[in-house]
C-alpha cells in the first residue's frame, strides 16, 4: 500500500480538557495516539501507542482526537484515509 503524499492536519480542532482531578494530583506527561483518519476527516479509530502513565489523561487525549476533524493526506490529490501519529501534551504550569 502506498502512503499518501501529504500528512494529516486539524480541521477543526476538538478543545483539549485537563482532567480536573489530574491537576490536583500534578499528573502530567503525553500522550502518543495513532488515528486512523478516514476521507471525511473523522477520526475512524484512536489507539493509544504511548501512555502518559495517568489512565486520565490517556482518556482524554482520546476522547480529543475523537471530536477533532481532520484534512486527511491525498494521494494522486484525492483524499485517502491514513493513520496519523498524534502527540498530545498534558503540561502543568
Amino acid at each position: 500500500m502506498e502512503l499518501p503524499s501529504a500528512d494529516a492536519d486539524y480541521l477543526e480542532q476538538a478543545q483539549k480538557i485537563y482532567p480536573k482531578v489530574s491537576i490536583r494530583l500534578g499528573e502530567s506527561g503525553r500522550v502518543l495516539l495513532q488515528v486512523l483518519i478516514g476521507v471525511d476527516g473523522a477520526a475512524h479509530k484512536v489507539e493509544i501507542k504511548q501512555s502518559s502513565g495517568f489512565e486520565r489523561l490517556d482518556q482524554a487525549a482520546v476522547r480529543f482526537a475523537q471530536q477533532t476533524r481532520y484534512r486527511p493526506g491525498k494521494k494522486d490529490g484525492q483524499p485517502e484515509a491514513m493513520w496519523y501519529a498524534l502527540p498530545i501534551p498534558f503540561e502543568l504550569k
